[in-house]
């Protein structure tokens, strides 16, 4: 007799497990524990096998019959439904989600918890729902291209570039692996739209004498003024320089290890000091060196100097139009070349480096 769903619920467990069958070769396995396992009984070339068709009451009387209905029909052809499920399973495993979460595994460590979060994230959101399904061997430049210019419309460029570079690090991994040989996201280069660079405004070479001297007549706070200096010899980031620990510097060898956490990078930073510069962080010892920070925050001593505090007195210098804080890098970046040092010893001192 075909089951009842009231005796599939009523069912208790046994000391040995035991069946209830419905026809047709399904029944229902009811285990010592409790466990009730929909199972289906079938021959092919001559052999009598047995598949795992869910768990009750995941899935319901009514489904696990369309279940055995479109099973018996891959039957029916020749085809066996345990080498079917076994390939549907291969393929989920491989599939472009399950890759890339094994990539963002093996590489979280090397950075900060937050921009982990964020890589995670911007897969979930804007990647998975498109092809995270699909085995990452199938997957196709054109299918890849299509997600991102869905991201493109909403004038995400930025976000559009930076998962581009994701999926293909995502290939790169799965290249190191074995499971491709080929990287369809790197077909993709260029092909995305960008914008235009606005570069910060900088000093030019000839200027930054008149900046220093404007800068030792600066009448706002010792700590500004200090900070601007230091900026301007290790033309590191702003927020690099205002987040400074006492911790970070080496006075006996003249150098500031910057931790990889606080780099945009996410890898260790070492700032030669200059005997100017260790001057200055002389002067600051008997302003901050009891803090944790070089440069805290006038109000809550825990948190860095503000941004703004920076930018202010620069607009009070007369600079608000000619130059930035982040200007002094570039404004490095210029003087240095043209004294002929190396061009890759000069980005790699701006943190512009690749990890290699």
């Amino acid at each position: 007799m075909p089951l009842r769903d009231t005796a599939i619920r009523k069912a208790k467990p046994r000391d040995k497990g035991y069946k209830l069958t419905d026809g047709q070769g399904l029944y229902l396995l009811v285990q010592a524990n409790g466990g009730k396992y929909w199972r289906l009984k079938y021959r092919i070339a001559g052999k009598q096998k047995a598949l795992a068709l869910g768990v009750y009451p995941d899935v319901t009387l009514a489904e696990v019959r369309e279940r055995r209905s479109q099973t018996r029909k891959l039957i029916a052809n020749g085809i066996d439904p345990a080498e079917v499920k076994r390939e549907v399973k291969a393929q989920s495993e491989n599939s472009f989600e399950n890759i890339a979460r094994e990539w963002h595994e093996n590489q979280k460590g090397r950075w900060s918890a937050n921009h982990a979060y964020c890589v995670l994230r911007s897969l979930e959101s804007e990647v998975f729902p498109q092809f995270g399904a699909k085995p990452i061997q199938e997957l196709t430049a054109p299918a890849v291209l299509e997600c991102l210019r869905r991201i493109e419309k909403r004038n995400a460029l930025d976000m559009a570039s930076r998962l581009l570079q994701r999926v293909s690090a995502v290939y790169r991994y799965a290249i190191s692996t074995g499971l491709v040989t080929y990287n369809s996201a790197a077909d993709l280069v260029g092909s995305l739209k960008t914008r235009k660079v606005t570069h910060r405004a900088a000093l030019s070479r000839a200027e930054p004498p008149e900046f220093l001297t404007k800068l030792k007549a600066y009448d706002g706070q010792p700590l500004t003024r200090l900070a601007l200096n230091l900026v301007v010899l290790t033309f590191v980031r702003s927020c690099e320089l205002r987040d400074a620990r006492w911790d970070e510097f080496d006075f006996d060898r003249a150098e500031w290890r910057i931790p990889a956490e606080r780099m945009k990078m996410s890898t260790e930073h070492i700032v030669p000091l200059s005997r100017q510069a260790i001057t200055i962080l002389d002067e600051l010892q008997p302003l901050t060196g009891s803090y944790e920070l070089v440069f805290p925050n006038q109000n809550n001593l825990t948190r860095c100097m503000s941004e703004n505090t920076l930018l202010y007195a620069m607009y009070h210098m007369g600079y608000h139009s000619k130059a930035t804080v982040h200007g002094f890098r570039a404004t490095a970046s210029t003087i240095l070349n043209e004294m002929g040092f190396k061009a890759d010893v000069i980005e790699r001192q701006l943190a512009h480096a690749e990890r290699n």
